[in-house]
């Protein structure tokens, strides 16, 4: 709970002071408004990755896994793009808090909330399924 308490502050941090300064993306409102901002970024992506997760495994089995052949490369190259959907998609839903003007500062954006997230998150989680499949 305590590590999720931190991640999202931390994201709310970022949300905060250094995604404004990419240019084309503009946070209107506080820290409290960040907080928010960057709850709903988390939920938007996990959406995301669920989305694509459920469209390959669709396209997957209706192709009797040929289709493994393109999603596998482009899931392993394409990774990064999942944060700027996420980072648009927000933007989107709440533009009186957040406005992303174009893909290309969501990417920047996206690269930076991952790079945070993947800091204050993803390597402990990766770190305790090693330790749970080594014991």
């Amino acid at each position: 709970m305590l590590k999720l308490f931190i991640r999202i502050v931390v994201q709310a941090l970022t949300i905060a002071f250094l995604l404004p300064e990419i240019p084309g993306i503009h946070m209107h409102g506080g820290f409290g408004t960040a907080v928010v901002l960057a709850i709903f970024f988390s939920v938007m992506l996990w959406a995301v990755e669920a989305l694509a997760a459920a469209l390959a495994a669709i396209w997957t089995i209706t192709t009797l896994g040929l289709a493994l052949l393109i999603i596998i490369p482009l899931w392993i190259l394409g990774f990064w793009i999942f944060p700027a959907v996420a980072l648009k998609v927000v933007s989107d839903f709440m533009p009186e808090a957040l406005t992303v003007v174009g893909w290309m500062p969501a990417i920047i954006g996206g690269l930076v909330l991952l790079v945070v997230g993947m800091l204050t998150g993803g390597l402990t989680s990766f770190q305790s399924t090693v330790r749970t499949r080594s014991a």
